[in-house]
């Protein structure tokens, strides 16, 4: 059984509130990195630059990180990037869930071998059940959970949508 907890609508506004926050602590930079964890991530991603174009001069430069969820190990995180193009900005590593922190801690690493400015991480939903000592910088909603509980998130064009079940 299913529990919505974001409709389309207050997804948008998370988003939309997301960027507006991102803005307000990188208003001095000229680009900026956004990172997206294939699948959803990415897609999340996608999002939130275009907010971020609507509300401020900041150009965005938009990749997919590819994670392994099922092998996580540092040697199966695939960025499609060239490197240089990290030297001095600030990256923003995003994903759609925050569960135990596993994925991003992965998901950073790549990062940590160039010379960037900044690393923050977003995400639409933090669960509160970090395993490893990785937080979310930039939050869309704080969702005290149980283990057992699963939260998805779908996109879909005009039919967002936030689960627990």
């Amino acid at each position: 059984m299913k529990t919505l907890i974001l409709d389309h609508q207050q997804i948008a506004q998370k988003i939309q509130r997301i960027a507006h926050e991102i803005y307000e602590y990188n208003f001095e930079e000229k680009e900026l990195i956004i990172a997206g964890i294939a699948d959803r991530g990415y897609t999340l991603a996608e999002r939130i630059n275009k907010e971020l174009l609507k509300i401020s001069p900041i150009k965005a430069l938009l990749l997919s990180l590819k994670v392994d969820k099922e092998k996580q190990t540092i040697s199966t995180v695939k960025l499609d990037l060239n490197p240089d193009l990290l030297k001095n900005k600030v990256v923003l590593l995003v994903d759609d869930v925050l569960n135990t922190g596993r994925t991003l801690s992965y998901a950073v690493y790549p990062f940590l071998e160039h010379e960037i400015k900044k690393l923050a991480t977003v995400v639409l939903i933090d669960r509160n059940h970090n395993l490893i000592p990785i937080r979310a910088d930039y939050v869309g909603l704080q969702l005290a959970t149980t283990l057992k509980e699963h939260v998805s998130v779908e996109f879909a064009e005009g039919k967002d949508a936030a689960y627990l079940s």
